[in-house]
């Protein structure tokens, strides 16, 4: 019989008081069947005695967007563990505007962020992790990721894997995704070569990293910081700069001090965080993605948004940020000249933002921009005593072809009125085929419809269609509206998220070719000028659309999606009626 002690088991170890959820998938020999599985891959007992910290990442081959993450997440999982915890990777999918732009494969681009913030919140969830660090690049992944963290409120952060660098063209560090789509423009209007068509292909996107001017990723990046989601500072690092990987290492580091002290998402969304993003999206000119984002993301942390309140904070907020597509710089540029802070710091002295709303890392706005370290002679930000434009870069506008809203955006150009005859197509596609065919007249107003959340479904980006006006020259002599989206990467007086959409009956399914179209953005009006007998009449002859999709995921989110006037969410009140229904039946 031996005389060796029995063996401290860690059954009988209490494990560490932060694994608020991870004990009980962990702990106790009740356990062992999931401790013997996870011993499989490399964990010991030490591993699983500790937090349990998610490393979500949205890696793909199909984009440069996104294509550093596996790196940055073996330095978010370096921090993770010197600070205590055991970090978990896992992934989630993502589709590429930039690949997808201008075929039906666009439709999946909105439909992703759904899916994304579902198989964050799914994974978490499901293994019982007590925090998690996103990485996120593509403009999808990033709301996605903020929803998720909303839904679950646990403690968490985003780090945007970075910005890539402008390419060099003609000895300029300027061109861009855009600066490709508009090529293809004037390679179609006979203004460009095929040969400088490949040259501007082959130099606008020299590495990794997400589309570089203030389009939709960077801007989404923007605002993660704003909200507080993500350290001041480190998004804004581009993709393959040097110090990204110990931006990645910190992230790591700050969710284990998020879990010490129970610090949660909803700590740091809040209605001041999100008003001061919505004023630092109109300073610099962003996308207008960024409204439907920012209404889903409150939708989702319980928080009240007006899509007004878009258009009323723009409209009290100058433009400071000289940022492409609107003005001259990338978003590497804006890095180089000290950052976002220097925004913050210009909006703070005219008080158009909250500086107390605080930040996972601890600090607050106004830390932020105090601690701002501005490159002397920087041109990307002005002082807000003489700003590029006295008004933000977008606005609501209403009217009898918008009674729910749409969006509009103002950087890049000066019109602020345009009067026209509608020229009516039913998708994008055939749009398109107008434009590169050049039959499309200077005046028109070119109204794409049967795009929307329902009817796309997936409120499709028309970036082929307003890159090819501008290619063609006609960029500042035409208006578009659509119930679908713009890419961030658009200029010009486009018209987007017109609600409601054309599938459900909205009025800008009534519009037929030649109406008058009037847009007074002075007015905050879009209106179709056609008398009330005449469109009562055309309404009686209404037919819906059968469904484009009729099984899937297209078919689900169609069926579930609200209106982009509420953020496009699959959450809301087609949800909700869904459940009252099922309730009512059982």
């Amino acid at each position: 019989m031996s005389n060796d002690a029995p063996r401290t088991l860690p059954y009988d170890v209490p494990s560490d008081p932060n694994k608020r959820h991870s004990a009980a998938l962990t702990d106790g020999p009740d356990r062992a069947a999931a401790r013997g599985m996870l011993k499989a891959i490399g964990f010991d007992d030490k591993d699983l005695a500790r937090p349990l910290i998610g490393v979500a990442t949205t890696w793909i081959e199909t984009m440069p967007c996104n294509y550093n993450q596996r790196r940055l997440a073996e330095h978010v999982k370096a921090g993770i563990r010197a600070a205590g915890g055991t970090p978990m990777e896992f992934s989630t999918i993502a589709v590429s505007d930039g690949t997808s732009m201008g075929t039906e494969g666009m439709k999946a681009s909105l439909i992703s962020r759904e899916v994304i913030a579902d198989s964050i919140e799914l994974c978490v969830r499901g293994h019982m992790l007590d925090g998690v660090v996103c990485l996120v690049g593509c403009d999808k992944t990033i709301p996605g990721a903020a929803i998720a963290l909303g839904r679950l409120d646990r403690p968490g952060l985003i780090l945007y894997n970075g910005t890539i660098y402008p390419g060099v063209y003609k000895g300029k560090r300027d061109a861009t995704i855009v600066t490709i789509f508009e090529a293809v423009g004037a390679y179609r209007a006979g203004k460009m070569s095929a040969e400088e068509l490949y040259e501007i292909e082959s130099v606008s996107c020299p590495g990794a990293g997400a589309c570089g001017g203030q389009y939709t990723a960077n801007t989404m990046s923007m605002v993660m910081e704003i909200l507080g989601l993500s350290p001041a500072g480190l998004n804004g690092i581009p993709a393959e700069h040097p110090d990204k990987d110990a931006a990645a290492h910190r992230c790591g580091e700050i969710v284990m001090d998020l879990i010490r002290r129970d610090v949660r998402p909803k700590d740091f969304v809040t209605r001041a965080s999100i008003q001061n993003a919505i004023a630092c999206v109109a300073a610099t000119g962003g996308s207008t993605n960024a409204v439907l984002h920012l209404l889903a993301i409150a939708h989702e942390y319980g928080l009240k948004l007006d899509i007004d309140e878009f258009g009323e904070i723009a409209d009290r907020t100058p433009i400071v940020g000289d940022m492409i597509p609107g003005g001259r710089f990338s978003a590497a540029d804006l890095f180089e000249a000290g950052g976002l802070s220097l925004v913050t710091r210009e909006l703070l002295k005219k008080d158009l933002i909250d500086g107390s709303t605080s930040n996972v890392d601890g600090g607050t706005i106004a830390s932020a921009a105090a601690a701002t370290v501005e490159t002397k002679d920087q041109e990307v930000v002005v002082s807000v005593e003489t700003p590029l434009k006295p008004t933000g870069g977008l606005a609501i506008l209403h009217g009898s072809l918008a009674p729910d809203g749409c969006v509009i955006k103002l950087a890049g150009h000066e019109r602020r009125f345009h009067k026209g005859p509608a020229r009516v197509f039913e998708n994008e596609h055939a749009c398109y085929d107008a434009v590169r065919n050049q039959r499309i007249n200077k005046g028109d107003v070119i109204v794409i419809r049967y795009e929307g959340p329902v009817g796309g479904p997936g409120m499709q980006e028309m970036l082929s269609v307003t890159a090819a006006l501008v290619g063609v020259g006609m960029g500042e002599h035409v208006a578009l509206l659509t119930d679908g989206r713009f890419s961030g990467g658009t200029h010009g007086l486009m018209i987007g998220h017109v609600a409601p959409e054309a599938a459900l009956g909205g009025p800008i399914a009534l519009v037929a070719e030649g109406d008058e179209i009037i847009i007074d953005v002075d007015r905050h009006a879009l209106d179709l000028n056609v008398p009330a007998d005449v469109l009562a009449e055309r309404r009686a002859g209404w037919i819906a659309p059968a469904p484009r999709y009729k099984s899937g995921v297209m078919a689900k989110y169609a069926a579930l999606v609200s209106s982009a006037s509420l953020g496009a969410v699959t959450t809301g009140e087609r949800l909700t009626e869904q459940l009252g229904r099922a309730t009512v039946e059982k």
